[in-house]
């Protein structure tokens, strides 16, 4: 039996028990060691696990072969993937029981704890859905939806409510014309769905770890509900931010808490509002929280009769009795114009979601800031150039793609400690950074957080980015353009890294831009077209016309044809320039560029967005042949049944794992050439300031 073979699962409730992307990080684990070995073994087991993230900190590798060996006193005896599986499971009971917590707790969002779905919340979000995409042109058909029944997870199945909702959270996101629409679809097309919107969510931000498309078509219910909370929750903290609330400057004094706000996440950012109006109302608390601070609903009463005054009633505060009390808050809010999302036993209880989301809806409809001028002009000069904020949104929502602890909300803030930037590096190249010698935040101590970014540019320096001139401290200092530069690299290095893994197997050279450069050339060059791409700041690129016809070599059945512009107007450009961005994340690619970098022909997004395609081909190849290396006789194993669809452009382009394998042997030619980084290197590697 071959090793792929013998990496199954039959047992559907085993399979069940994990995510679509644990389920494949754990297979590849098991193949490893099989390739490795010749066989897996429950000896094998302890090393792999005790350098798991789940069971690193809670079990040493000893303990780890105690835990095995009361099931399986042979060490030695060989196991099959499923009891692989199994040991697995074991070890990660053990580990929760010796936690204390859920062992179906998830990591993937950090605004759900767990796998039990709250009724309470489901119910808002319904309401919610109901109200903003009742009136969406395909889903009206299926709304409303009654919140006492699954249906929300029914609908949900397709991939098509999730999209849109995504688009009301951030509108813009998803160019609905890539979106499947049918009433009955195939299953490629809602896994094409579901690929877009979690490659989309995270482009807004969403914390989506250890999920996979599969996950939602088979109706987990509460990875559905996490990252629909998630993305109501972007929605009504989207205005809790300097650049679009400038007014919110009034909640501070001075410059270094203007710095303060700046990097605080939203939901801080609100909490700091609330307590700014209960100061004014004298109410003698402090809210530090959505939940045990505002369970009796004093702190909204006095919030209310401050902000809405011509509802106030005696009633409210009068009141003895929570429940009663929370009714009379939200027949106060009502008048103001916010919809009853949530029930009085919603604030009796403390639900987090659902009282930060109330908070949000009064500061929308009475934010009660003054419009100062003055303070208004101040803010607005604080604001980044147009460029710089782009810059700073697609590594900030970069990072917090990588799955790291911290979770960032202003890079130019959050960097500064230099410890957001080790745990990048950690991440993109493990083992890089000695731990012991960095200080975790809270940091009051300013060397600390020079020691902390010293060892990233020592770190850097040792990756070979260019750093000349740079010091820790001009991290710790908030150098805007530096920050910039560095994180470009980190960016680089890693999805470099990413393709140097899949090609090693073939040729174990070095991926340069010029390789990047000539495959995408040579793909599209392959179906017969004519594009060409001088270089990642060719100003031909502007019209999308080349990125279009690279998409439909890789994955001739995604792009329609139909719905590309000539690109010869700055509204044709931009067009073609959202369908491009949604198509790749439609197929798979993770992206975080703005249609103005292609528009503007942004060379560090231009190249990111065609390395992410050239890795998601070359991945393809790679799953195509069961992740082994690529012998000569799959060549005329790969027929065109891997693409389930024909063409949307009514022709068969697909290319077989034979000519993807050839296309990606780039001559060593193509390495003597200057790459475009260097050109970007020069621009910013003298950075002294």
């Amino acid at each position: 039996m071959s090793i792929f073979a013998s990496a199954v699962v039959r047992d559907e409730w085993l399979q069940s028990q994990f995510t679509q992307v644990e389920f494949r990080s754990l297979k590849s684990k098991f193949i490893s060691i099989a390739k490795q070995n010749g066989k897996v073994t429950v000896a094998d087991l302890p090393p792999l696990m005790v350098k798991l993230k789940a069971f690193s900190t809670v079990f040493t590798e000893e303990e780890i072969i105690d835990i095995l060996s009361k099931s399986n006193p042979d060490l030695s005896k060989k196991i099959d993937f499923e009891a692989f599986l199994r040991a697995y499971l074991n070890v990660q009971e053990q580990a929760t029981a010796k936690q204390g917590g859920s062992k179906n707790a998830s990591s993937f969002l950090k605004a759900t704890s767990g796998s039990t779905i709250v009724e309470s919340e489901k119910k808002s979000y319904v309401n919610h859905i109901n109200i903003y995409l009742g009136d969406d042109p395909f889903l009206k058909q299926f709304l409303p939806l009654d919140p006492d029944t699954n249906d929300l997870f029914d609908l949900a199945k397709d991939g098509v409510l999730l999209c849109k909702l995504i688009n009301v959270a951030v509108p813009g996101t998803i160019d609905e014309r890539a979106i499947n629409t049918k009433r009955i679809m195939n299953p490629w097309e809602r896994n094409e769905n579901h690929t877009l919107c979690l490659n989309s969510a995270k482009a807004i931000g969403c914390t989506v770890v250890n999920i996979g498309a599969s996950d939602f078509v088979e109706g987990r219910a509460h990875l559905v509900l996490g990252l629909i909370s998630q993305i109501i929750k972007i929605q009504l903290l989207a205005d809790l931010d300097l650049k679009k609330t400038p007014q919110l400057l009034e909640l501070v004094d001075d410059s270094g808490e203007v710095e303060e706000l700046l990097g605080l996440a939203p939901e801080k950012v609100l909490l700091k509002w609330m307590n700014f109006h209960l100061k004014r109302a004298d109410y003698k608390k402090t809210v530090s929280n959505f939940s045990s601070d505002v369970k009796d609903g004093e702190a909204y009463a006095y919030l209310l009769n401050i902000l809405a005054p011509e509802h106030s009633s005696p009633k409210t505060l009068g009141t003895k009795d929570p429940t009663e009390r929370a009714k009379l808050i939200l027949d106060h809010a009502e008048k103001i114009g916010c919809k009853r999302y949530l029930a009085p036993s919603d604030i009796v209880e403390g639900s987090t979601n659902l009282n930060l989301a109330f908070v949000a809806q009064i500061f929308h409809k009475r934010s009660g800031l003054s419009t100062d001028s003055k303070k208004v002009s101040y803010a607005e000069m604080m604001t980044d150039d147009a460029q710089t904020s782009r810059e700073e949104r697609c590594f900030r929502l970069w990072i917090n793609s990588l799955g790291i602890v911290t979770y960032v909300n202003n890079v130019f803030e959050d960097v500064r400690n230099g410890w957001v930037l080790l745990e990048v590096l950690d991440k993109i190249s493990p083992g890089s950074v000695t731990w012991k010698q960095a200080t975790k935040p809270p940091i009051k101590m300013p060397f600390r957080k020079v020691e902390n970014c010293n060892q990233v540019i020592k770190i850097g320096k040792q990756l070979k980015f260019s750093l000349v001139n740079v010091a820790g401290n001009d991290i710790v200092s908030g150098n805007k353009k530096l920050i910039l530069a560095f994180l470009w690299q980190l960016m680089r290095f890693n999805i470099l890294q990413l393709l140097k893994n899949l090609r090693s197997r073939s040729v174990g050279r070095e991926i340069t831009d010029a390789d990047i450069l000539k495959w995408a050339n040579n793909k599209v060059k392959s179906t017969g077209r004519s594009s060409h791409m001088e270089s990642f700041k060719d100003k031909s690129l502007s019209n999308g016309l080349f990125f279009l016809e690279l998409l439909s070599s890789v994955e001739p059945r995604v792009v329609n044809c139909n719905l590309i512009t000539k690109g010869e107007s700055e509204e044709e450009k931009r067009l073609n320039a959202t369908y491009i961005i949604s198509v790749a994340r439609k197929i798979g690619c993770s992206v975080f560029l703005l249609p103005e970098d292609i528009l503007e022909v942004n060379q560090k997004m231009i190249l990111t967005l065609t390395a992410s395609i050239m890795l998601w081909s070359i991945q393809q190849a790679v799953d195509e042949g069961d992740s082994s290396p690529y012998p000569a006789s799959m060549c005329s194993s790969v027929s065109n049944a891997s693409s389930p669809a024909p063409s949307n452009c009514g022709e068969d382009e697909t290319s077989s794992l034979c000519g993807e394998v050839s296309s990606f042997n780039i001559d060593d030619a193509a390495s003597d050439t200057t790459t475009v980084c260097s050109q970007i290197d020069n621009e910013e590697s003298s950075v002294t300031e």
